[in-house]
């Protein structure tokens, strides 16, 4: 049985997932109210409305049963819920289940890396994989055709979660790379409220292009300092996932930065989308980690003032259209 902490819509969609491939799924909701709404309801009414949940795909709001009962634990957790949910598992999961994340996000306290996160708390021998790509979860739960990137450390983790997850309709490719996963997931969030900003200020295309092009050559030179590998970022983590969160209509960040460019408060703007838009948590968190590597991002720096520093965004298109010439590569 398989564990999928976190009944969000994206991790809803990933237990729907499994469960239609028949295997047995347990479903991990921290709310116990919710946790019984789902299993009465049989539908996620909030994130993932009139798709049934199949009878093999159960739902608990007790964690240590998810740690205990089952062989190989997903979690798809927001990052900021990240950490507690990892040290909350501690005391119950084994090395034999190894831990998987679909969480696209840094550790908002230092700005490290998910997988620095479970390294610090489960210790450095510890089984990890991540699961990144190009996957709107309405899509996924729909059985609509996805290809998805996994990282891992373990081939028999490996094994497991294709077992467990792969399909006719999702497809998964597999890496050794773990930082440069982890950072594209996160990275592409931040450059999706950017496109999001382009697209409400009517920039038109070829800003849109430009700024997707310069977004990843940000991303793979943090992502190579780090210890990532080049062609990762060229890939379903990387390219894939950019495409997909800078163009596509789904994309919550995307709708926030359109939404900020026709002045709207990032408060009133996140409680109008009603669900966790991963690029503000991860903008600020961002700049940690760029100002630990001490390497200069300028469009993740100027969302990061958008968002923090209620910057304009027309000076921001401006702070970056005027930076000095370089060359490109």
């Amino acid at each position: 049985m398989i564990g999928i902490l976190g009944a969000g819509s994206w991790g809803t969609a990933l237990a729907l997932q499994a469960a239609h491939g028949g295997q047995q799924v347990l479903l991990w909701e921290f709310r116990l109210s919710i946790a019984q709404q789902l299993c009465e309801a049989r539908e996620n009414r909030q994130f993932l409305p009139d798709i049934t949940l199949p009878d093999n795909l159960q739902i608990t709001s007790d964690l240590q049963q998810c740690a205990r009962q089952c062989d190989t634990l997903l979690v798809a957790v927001p990052s900021a819920a990240f950490r507690d949910v990892l040290e909350q598992l501690k005391p119950d999961i084994q090395a034999e289940q190894g831990l998987a994340w679909a969480t696209k996000g840094l550790d908002r306290e230092n700005g490290h890396l998910l997988h620095q996160v479970a390294h610090e708390i489960l210790g450095d021998n510890f089984p990890l994989a991540v699961l990144s790509g190009p996957s709107f979860a309405p899509e996924v739960a729909r059985q609509k055709p996805t290809a998805v990137s996994l990282a891992c450390t373990d081939a028999k983790l490996v094994n497991r979660l294709i077992d467990y997850m792969q399909s006719d309709t999702f497809r998964i490719y597999t890496s050794h790379d773990l930082t440069g996963v982890c950072l594209g997931g996160a990275y592409k969030n931040i450059l999706a409220i950017a496109a999001g900003i382009a697209d409400g200020l009517q920039l038109g295309h070829n800003a849109r292009a430009a700024l997707m092009t310069r977004g990843l050559a940000e991303m793979q030179r943090l992502g190579l300092m780090l210890g990532g590998h080049a062609e990762t970022f060229m890939g379903l983590a990387g390219l894939g996932d950019l495409v997909l969160t800078c163009t596509g209509d789904l994309s919550r960040n995307r709708r926030l930065g359109m939404a900020l460019a026709t002045g709207g408060s990032l408060q009133a703007i996140q409680s109008d989308i009603g669900q966790v838009t991963e690029g503000v948590e991860t903008a600020q968190a961002m700049r940690k980690l760029a100002r630990t590597a001490g390497i200069d991002l300028p469009i993740a720096e100027e969302v990061y003032r958008i968002l923090f520093q209620n910057r304009p965004p027309e000076q921001a298109v401006h702070a970056l259209l005027s930076r000095e010439t370089g060359q490109e590569f």
